[in-house]
């Protein structure tokens, strides 16, 4: 699951940072833009990192408990960079599971959720990721995941429509074969929140 990349060239971002300002037209010199490239550069390092990190060492904390309930972390915040436009979607990731015999550590399904936003990514594939991770390495009976997010790449340019937000979900196991699981998930997903 983890990428074999070459290591991050920042000198080479910030380079590419200066020829951005420069072709936009600005003066890459003045006192306001002089440190951005490294900023950006340091920026990108941070935004990025899940790239080379391996999302299946949250697995260390696995524990077996006997419960046979839904298992759901809600409202977990993210922040991701579109592939698209390399312009930010920022959300939510709602994470559940119906154990069979393990349970994770709860702070790690959160670790899970970073580790794929903090890519390039597509929201409906980040989805998708963290369901299948969680299905292959817990072996649960079934695994929900429900994203919801606003672009940047829709709220501030094109089609300019801020106050959107994009829905995706990855059912797996019992969720998606069996309605009344999939009914049950989908009632706590949506659950008055106070």
């Amino acid at each position: 699951m983890s990428q074999s990349l070459k290591p991050i060239d920042n000198a080479k971002i910030e380079n590419a940072i200066r020829d951005l300002l420069d072709a936009i037209g600005e003066d890459v010199n003045r006192e306001g833009l002089r440190d951005t490239p490294a900023r950006v550069a340091r920026m990108y390092s941070e935004l990025l990192g899940g790239m080379r990190e391996n999302p299946e060492i949250h697995f260390k904390s696995v524990f077996t408990e006997e419960y046979d309930e839904i298992v759901l972390l809600r409202d977990i915040p993210f922040f991701s960079m579109c592939e698209h436009h390399m312009l930010p979607f920022i959300g939510s990731a709602h994470v559940a599971y119906l154990p069979s015999g393990k349970v994770l550590g709860v702070s790690k399904m959160a670790r899970i959720v970073d580790c794929f936003a903090k890519r390039l990514q597509v929201q409906e594939r980040m989805t998708g990721e963290i369901a299948d991770l969680m299905m292959n390495h817990l072996k649960p009976l079934g695994v929900a995941v429900v994203v919801e997010a606003s672009h940047s790449c829709m709220t501030i340019r094109g089609i300019k429509k801020p106050g959107a937000t994009m829905v995706t979900s990855a059912l797996r196991g019992l969720f998606r074969k069996d309605s009344r699981s999939r009914n049950e998930i989908l009632s706590l997903l949506h659950q008055d929140r106070r």
